[in-house]
């Protein structure tokens, strides 16, 4: 493939990979090739490139004879995803914790400030998250590990991220109860500024796992 068509091939890529990260693309959900292929209007070959990347990453199940479908959620691949999300971060705190230094820390502190200045939701509609809020989420949590120095670590904590992105997304308008996410970032910062390592794993485990009881309660 020629450097222009794959650069086509890496925009639908990553259009589709937002679009189905966001749930815009609900989970289990049959993909039309020819809709991809009018819409972004590009070649067959580059909507198959792009879901052939997705399909390696799981977020797209490819099926013979059926064609590719946006892969499914269960409280089951929740629950394993967040256990191994949950033992990646901590090693990654750990290692952020003994080897950060003021840069890390000032870090920190400037995305939990503009993550607790961002609406959480979109106006109007306390069910659907905010793009905004969405970004500035990912950027504290990659600051908190950001002085980690791991790359291979800090690499599959980032897949773990984006995989976990679809269940939090579809968390918010399934809560049950109220949740303070504020205080929780506000603890789990603190905890880390303050290099108390058990406190700070504990305080992630905790976000973590209280997003997947949410989803889990409502999936079961």
């Amino acid at each position: 493939m020629d450097p222009a068509a794959r650069t086509i091939a890496n925009d639908v890529y990553e259009q589709l990979r937002h679009d189905i990260i966001s749930c815009r693309m609900l989970p289990g959900s049959k993909i039309n090739i020819q809709a991809l292929v009018q819409k972004y209007d590009v070649s067959l070959g580059a909507v198959r490139e792009a879901l052939s990347k997705l399909s390696a990453e799981g977020l797209v199940d490819a099926r013979a004879q059926r064609g590719y479908t946006v892969s499914d959620v269960s409280p089951e691949d929740l629950a394993e995803l967040t256990d191994a999300r949950v033992r990646v971060e901590q090693e990654c705190l750990k290692l952020a914790i003994e080897k950060g230094g003021l840069e890390w820390e000032t870090e920190i502190v400037a995305a939990l400030h503009r993550l607790s200045h961002t609406p959480y939701t979109i106006p109007g509609d306390a069910a659907v998250l905010d793009q905004r809020w969405v970004k500035a989420h990912r950027e504290f949590h990659r600051a908190l590990v950001s002085g980690c120095g791991n790359r291979w670590l800090l690499r599959i904590r980032s897949q773990l991220y984006d995989q976990s992105e679809r269940y939090r997304q579809l968390s918010v308008p399934l809560a049950r109860t109220e949740r303070d996410v504020a205080r929780e970032h506000r603890d789990i910062a603190d905890a880390v500024i303050a290099r108390d390592v058990a406190r700070a794993c504990a305080a992630i485990a905790s976000h973590m796992w209280t997003t997947t009881q949410i989803v889990t309660a409502a999936l079961t």
